[in-house]
């Protein structure tokens, strides 16, 4: 498989599927999307949605397929620490919302007629 763009262009036009996918995805289950791509000084935040009385920080992992790792396997206990630090920022700054909060992955791969197949890890961080 060719493709005519930088590598590095590549994997941002996958980043930005996978995070409209798990958009689409989170919008049909019920989930108001309320940010997305928020940036912290502990890193970025792909979604902030509610659902709800729940606050949801979802991680999006993209590829073009799990031939060498499933895309869950790249949120490292390093990423998780990296997560809940860019999540206590946000709340800092965004007071009032709900009480209860949770983490979220969303792997998201495509599938053989290039559609997105999700798979979706509710309360990754206990």
């Amino acid at each position: 498989m060719t493709y005519d763009w930088p590598m590095s262009n590549y994997r941002q036009r996958m980043g930005a599927w996978g995070e409209q996918a798990a958009a689409d995805y989170l919008a049909r289950q019920g989930y108001a999307i309320l940010e997305r791509n928020v940036r912290t000084p502990h890193g970025e935040l792909d979604i902030v949605a509610r659902k709800d009385d729940l606050l949801v920080f979802a991680e999006v992992k993209a590829r073009s397929s799990h031939s060498f790792a499933y895309p869950e396997d790249a949120v490292t206990p390093r990423k998780q620490e990296h997560m809940l630090m860019a999540a206590e920022h946000y709340l800092d700054l965004n007071p009032g919302g709900p009480d209860t909060w949770q983490f979220d992955v969303i792997s998201v791969e495509r599938g053989p007629d290039r559609e997105p197949v999700i798979t979706h890890f509710e309360n990754v961080i206990g």
